[in-house]
């Protein structure tokens, strides 16, 4: 009977436009699109920085030691990612009686006339993200895939529609493409 007992380690090689650093177990990434951070206190991983290589490290040898180990891995390629090509989410307004309009104010989208209802319904935009209303189609693009997401689905669930049959009231604003880089 033998027993695996394997560290899991990958290195993970940082682009030529991006700078990475780590400090407190925060690792810091900067590039041509802006920069970001993660924190990975939380994480069992251990990371370091070393050169142009982001050295990252399971704590265990269990499946699930493994399992948080490749979303550490995930995580870091998706920052890297995020800073040289950025992240695009395209969402439409729908509606069949009252039109509905979108507007940007002060870090936060306004969905005016929803249902017909007299106050505007809020979302919050997370992050450094960026939206802009161009007729029925609303596009959130960022350097951070969390931030994106969290944004589009904020607004997706706020226009929900509630206690009436959701077949017929399809009304709200619908998630319709998903890039991996900055479109206009």
């Amino acid at each position: 009977m033998s027993t695996k007992t394997e560290i899991h380690e990958v290195t993970i090689p940082i682009p030529d436009a991006v700078k990475a650093s780590i400090t407190h177990k925060i690792l810091h990434v900067q590039g041509p699109l802006g920069k970001t951070r993660k924190t990975f206190k939380k994480i069992p991983v251990e990371v370091q920085v070393e050169g142009k290589n982001v050295i990252l490290k399971s704590i265990g040898i269990r499946k699930r030691d493994y399992a948080i180990f490749k979303t550490a891995e995930s995580i870091i390629n998706t920052l890297f990612k995020g800073v040289q090509t950025g992240y695009t989410f395209k969402m439409k307004v729908v509606y069949a009686h009252f039109p509905i309009t979108v507007k940007v104010k002060d870090g936060h989208i306004h969905v005016e006339n929803f249902q017909g209802e007299r106050a505007a319904r809020v979302s919050k935009i997370f992050g450094d993200t960026k939206v802009v209303a161009k007729g029925d189609d609303v596009i959130i693009t960022g350097p951070v895939l969390t931030d994106v997401s969290q944004t589009a689905g904020s607004l997706q669930q706020n226009t929900k529609v509630k206690n009436k049959d959701h077949r017929v009231f399809l009304d709200g604003l619908y998630l319709f493409e998903k890039l991996d880089k900055i479109e206009k």
